[in-house]
């Protein structure tokens, strides 16, 4: 379970997050959305505990993110837009260095079904450099994936995959998160979210503008029409601003 109170994120006197609280439970793939400049890529880095809130609380998998931040961080994935790998590491090889980090016993029985999921076993032996930026971004999510975390945090993770390892990647999300997973995923494309996500978090400028299950945030903004997709919700709940 992923639980949030009241976190705050100031740069000085900007502030980029504001008294923001959520909760999402096992099973649970929340959208997290919202214009440029929302907050979203700060609320994840907090919750994961790259950067530190500035206010609130964080409970990760019942662990409090401040006072037991390892075994909350154990618990956890983060996902980012942007994969960052070892270029003299090879696929295999970056598997077993996370494995060795965490503690993964047996990692081989864990690393080979990840990289037939991913499409990366005929690549194992290669590094980065060889590897298309959708490849990358599948290497980075396989070991985020080898300790099975129960939360999982998503930023943007479908850029540079084609339309076949999108429909692989959404597939794998959600068998995770029915298999008990507490799931966040921040994307911009929200057609998709639609296919995948429980619920929806939208953020504008910092501040929560709506928050429930995907039929209570619809509901919320459809002003009683039928079939309004969560673009228009989206459009709607932040006034169409893109700054």
């Amino acid at each position: 379970m992923i639980e949030v109170e009241e976190l705050t994120k100031r740069y000085g006197t900007f502030t980029a997050v504001r008294s923001l609280s959520f909760t999402v439970r096992p099973g649970e793939v929340l959208g997290l959305v919202g214009p440029n400049g929302a907050g979203k890529t700060t609320t994840l880095r907090c919750m994961a505990g790259i950067i530190p809130s500035s206010e609130g609380r964080v409970r990760i998998a019942g662990h409090d993110l401040a006072a037991e931040p390892v075994a909350a961080k154990r618990s956890l994935a983060f996902f980012p837009d942007e994969p960052r790998l070892f270029e003299y590491l090879t696929v295999r090889q970056h598997l077993n260095f996370v494995a060795r980090i965490y503690g993964v016993a047996d990692y081989e029985a864990l690393a080979t079904p990840l990289l037939e999921e991913l499409e990366l076993a005929e690549k194992s032996d290669v590094l980065p450099g060889e590897l298309s930026r959708g490849m990358k971004q599948k290497l980075v999510i396989a070991c985020g994936l080898l300790h099975s975390p129960r939360v999982m945090f998503f930023d943007e993770p479908l850029t540079g995959l084609d339309p076949l390892g999108i429909r692989r990647m959404k597939d794998s999300i959600v068998r995770r998160a029915r298999d008990g997973a507490a799931i966040v995923l921040s994307s911009h494309l929200l057609h998709l979210l639609e296919e995948v996500c429980t619920n929806v978090l939208i953020l504008k400028k910092g501040d929560k503008v709506a928050d429930g299950t995907l039929a209570q945030v619809v509901a919320t903004f459809s002003n009683g029409e039928e079939n309004v997709s969560l673009e228009e919700i989206f459009i709607r709940a932040t006034g169409g601003s893109e700054s």
